[in-house]
């Protein structure tokens, strides 16, 4: 497989900019404070931070699930809910959230079905979809029949049925066994580099980001902000080889000394 390596800070347009945006809720709380952010093109970005950071306010603002308070967010240079199409953006959350009633493939073809989509219309791109995820022969099967991997793996697989050029991630690998983990992370690199779209995911795992990202943003709570931003200079495709290298091991201790920072409300000044 060709090796690539990480975007570097792109020459056109970022695909999603925000700056000094802020979010506080009506019972007062100041979830989110002055984040700025550029999202760029096949980007794949890492929210890492304790609890109460602002890691998932942050995403469902990208994700226009909640408003802003203050501050500015644009969609490829132009406000995001002027030009953004529901299409251009997929969310996968901490829990697989599928429909019990529904076999896998009814699952999967919920966004195509809301956007007007017929059974039989949508049949190639949902199944292209499963393919995608490796669960193509599970099409007429029950959630209720796969395991915890698999209904992630099935979560994913509608996030990305609609060809979005961002997918969001809340945690979804964090209630997942160790080597199941493992796997999905390979394999959502893998799909990430074929089909390049851009990623923004959130972890509580040091591991997980530094494997993963180009890029990790490090957030400290009360209020939520960012306090330092991260490049893991590695090229792609990762593997074992990666997981066990001095390099990754130099990455990971340096991601854990900014996360301390960030638990102690330390500002990373680089």
């Amino acid at each position: 497989m060709e090796s690539t390596t990480p975007p570097a800070s792109p020459a056109t347009p970022p695909l999603v900019t925000l700056r000094n945006v802020s979010k506080r809720f009506a019972n007062g709380t100041l979830a989110l404070q002055g984040m700025s952010l550029d999202i760029g093109e096949h980007d794949f970005i890492s929210f890492l931070g304790p609890s109460g950071c602002g890691k998932s306010t942050a995403l469902r603002l990208i994700a226009g699930l909640t408003r802003l308070s203050s501050g500015e967010m644009h969609w490829s240079g132009a406000n995001t809910g002027q030009t953004r199409s529901d299409r251009e953006l997929g969310f996968v959350f901490q829990e697989p959230t599928l429909m019990p009633w529904a076999k896998v493939f009814d699952n999967v073809w919920l966004p195509l079905k809301l956007a007007g989509n017929s059974r039989d219309a949508a049949a190639p791109v949902v199944q292209q979809a499963l393919e995608m995820v490796g669960l193509s022969r599970f099409a007429d099967v029950y959630p209720r029949e796969l395991s915890g991997g698999m209904k992630m793996r099935v979560s994913i697989a509608r996030a990305l049925v609609t060809h979005p050029r961002l997918l969001l991630m809340d945690e979804p690998f964090a209630a997942l066994d160790e080597m199941t983990r493992i796997k999905l992370n390979n394999d959502l690199l893998a799909i990430w580099r074929e089909h390049r779209f851009s990623v923004v995911f959130v972890t509580h795992s040091v591991y997980e980001s530094v494997y993963l990202s180009n890029r990790i943003v490090v957030m400290a709570a009360r209020p939520g902000r960012v306090i330092d931003e991260i490049r893991i200079d590695e090229p792609y495709p990762r593997g074992e080889e990666f997981r066990t290298s001095s390099r990754y091991n130099a990455h990971c201790t340096a991601v854990s000394q900014s996360l301390h920072g960030a638990l102690h409300g330390i500002d990373i000044d680089h």
